[in-house]
């Protein structure tokens, strides 16, 4: 755990806080669509992403799930720590992209680097910042795009996380992920099709 912590932040942490978050930090390997957390559940700590992506998502009254933003390597859900600061159950859901590997930091933790560690406050306040702009683009992407423009910008999006040209989804998969019918993601699939833009297959969709 050591080494790869230094990997990915020996220039941004002090040594003695690289040691201590491998001290009292979990290490977990998780593989691909795998729940860390659902809604609801009891906050035991934050991750530390070292290698894959985590989805997180918001969910309404209705059941119908949001998809806020990835966590990928180097990245923390510093948002929801902010969120779930004051709070004992989590307001989001958060499940595997791709195989992953994390460390769970405790919350109590958390807040004792805060005050101990400049590196570890500007970390958290940087990806505070980050998490909040896409946030805020995932606000607006819902309040001024069109379906079309949000489903190109999801696919490409997909593939930038998983690092291929071939999206193993189902249309209904993406419905769900994008508020919509399985018919009109459907038509819209097609229509970015003959556009050149996609290819589509059983179960996949590779991008052009």
């Amino acid at each position: 755990m050591i080494l790869e912590l230094k990997q990915l932040f020996g220039a941004i942490f002090e040594e003695e806080l690289i040691h201590e978050i491998a001290k009292v930090g979990t290490l977990r390997e998780v593989p691909e669509d795998y729940m860390l957390i659902d809604i609801g559940e009891q906050i035991k700590g934050i991750p530390l992403m070292i290698s894959g992506a985590i989805k997180i998502y918001r969910e309404n009254a209705n059941g119908d799930e949001l998809l806020l933003y990835y966590l990928e390597e180097g990245d923390s859900c510093t948002l929801t720590y902010t969120l779930e600061m004051n709070a004992s159950k989590s307001k989001i859901r958060a499940i595997s992209e791709l195989p992953s590997k994390l460390i769970m930091i405790p919350l109590k933790q958390m807040k004792v680097w805060e005050q101990q560690y400049p590196s570890w406050r500007n970390f958290l306040f940087r990806s505070y910042q980050i998490r909040m702009d896409e946030l805020i683009e995932t606000l607006d992407s819902l309040a001024f795009d069109g379906l079309e423009k949000r489903l190109m910008n999801y696919l490409t999006e997909k593939k930038r996380v998983n690092g291929k040209d071939e999206l193993q989804i189902t249309h209904q998969n993406i419905a769900l992920e994008l508020h919509s019918s399985r018919v009109v993601i459907s038509r819209l699939l097609k229509k970015l099709e003959l556009s050149g833009k996609i290819q589509l297959r059983r179960n996949e969709i590779l991008m052009v």
